[in-house]
């Protein structure tokens, strides 16, 4: 079910199993100015959570907000023709299939400035990840940019985390970091997220972060 965080702000979450590891999957959904929904990092498609979002709001927004998040996309695309789809930079060149209307970047889409603002976090282009700030309830949104699983995940996943060095903990992982190209072009991202205002993080793996959350991203990329 849809689990209400802040006026206008909601989030879901459903299984997801990659490389052997239970990581799960979070949605993420606001409500925005005109009444309309804006959905962010989509789990898989059903017709009950399709039932959930209609007693909210009409879809109108849907963020694909990495280039390796493609996995439940397709049903969205059949469920809704007439939303607009964002997908992060890259997914031309690996997903050439799904056609989005809009690129991610720098600036909010104009149906979002006035709730969110975005930064796409440059050095990884693997990823081309980009950050949404939740303005009104000070609320940061990554996707793979940092994990928080640990004791609740079946045996096999627990190992693989500890492999990936983000077991039990609030971390990035050591396959994120193969990722990393650029180590200053990512510290100049990361300087700037630290320059918003927020306190809470929604993570699409693994447990939010209610308070501290600033620190917790400083103290996972202390390592550049």
């Amino acid at each position: 079910m849809l689990t209400p965080l802040a006026p206008d702000l909601w989030d879901y979450d459903a299984p997801l199993t990659v490389i052997g590891m239970q990581l799960g999957h979070r949605l993420t959904v606001a409500r925005l100015a005109d009444g309309t929904l804006w959905l962010h990092s989509p789990c898989a498609y059903s017709a009950a959570l399709a039932a959930e979002l209609a007693a909210l709001g009409p879809v109108a927004h849907i963020v694909a907000p990495n280039a390796m998040h493609d996995t439940y996309l397709e049903g969205w695309f059949q469920a809704y023709p007439s939303a607009r789809f964002h997908g992060a930079r890259g997914f031309s060149k690996f997903r050439p299939d799904l056609k989005f209307t809009d690129a991610l970047g720098d600036t909010p889409d104009a149906a979002w400035a006035g709730t969110f603002d975005q930064l796409m976090v440059r050095g990884m282009p693997r990823l081309n990840e980009v950050v949404f700030l939740h303005r009104a309830s000070r609320t940061l949104l990554l996707t793979d940019l940092a994990f928080n699983l640990g004791t609740e995940m079946p045996w096999l996943s627990r190992v693989m985390l500890k492999i990936n060095g983000c077991y039990d903990c609030f971390a990035a992982s050591r396959l994120l970091r193969t990722t990393i190209k650029d180590r200053a072009a990512l510290r100049t991202s990361l300087d700037r997220i630290f320059a918003w205002d927020f306190d809470r993080l929604v993570l699409s793996h693994g447990r939010n972060v209610d308070a501290g959350a600033k620190e917790l991203l400083r103290d996972a990329y202390a390592f550049l």
